[in-house]
């Protein structure tokens, strides 16, 4: 077998990197409660999680741990930059109830409608 490996050339650049991002991939579900936000962010714990409300956006942005490498490396396709995500919300949803957990590199985010717009039984009085 016979591979070969070109060496990666050094960013020589004087202008401090500006921070890059890809964008992680999401299913949404929708339930009678709310919400279910599900992002994909490899490599990102709970420490690298920034979750943002302002108005009716919401911002997940994921920063990896960077890597301890010991050798020089000769060719990469893995790279630590970071996720990052903006959704417009619904304004039924209820900001004050949204949580969030990190489970093995996926984002749960759940986000309530307000009691206000679910649908609820009216009794009806003799």
């Amino acid at each position: 077998m016979k591979a070969t490996a070109s060496r990666e050339t050094p960013h020589t650049s004087q202008r401090p990197p500006v921070e890059q991002y890809v964008t992680p991939l999401v299913n949404i579900y929708e339930t009678a409660e709310g919400y279910l936000l599900e992002a994909e962010m490899p490599g990102v714990n709970k420490e690298g999680l920034e979750i943002t409300l302002e108005g009716h956006e919401i911002e997940i942005t994921g920063r990896r741990s960077a890597e301890t490498i010991t050798g020089e490396p000769l060719f990469r396709e893995r790279h630590t930059v970071g996720f990052r995500r903006v959704f417009e919300l619904d304004p039924a949803i209820d900001p004050a109830k949204i949580s969030a957990r990190m489970n093995q590199g996926v984002l749960f985010l759940t986000l309530p409608k307000s009691e206000r717009v679910k649908p609820r039984q009216i009794a009806v009085s003799d």
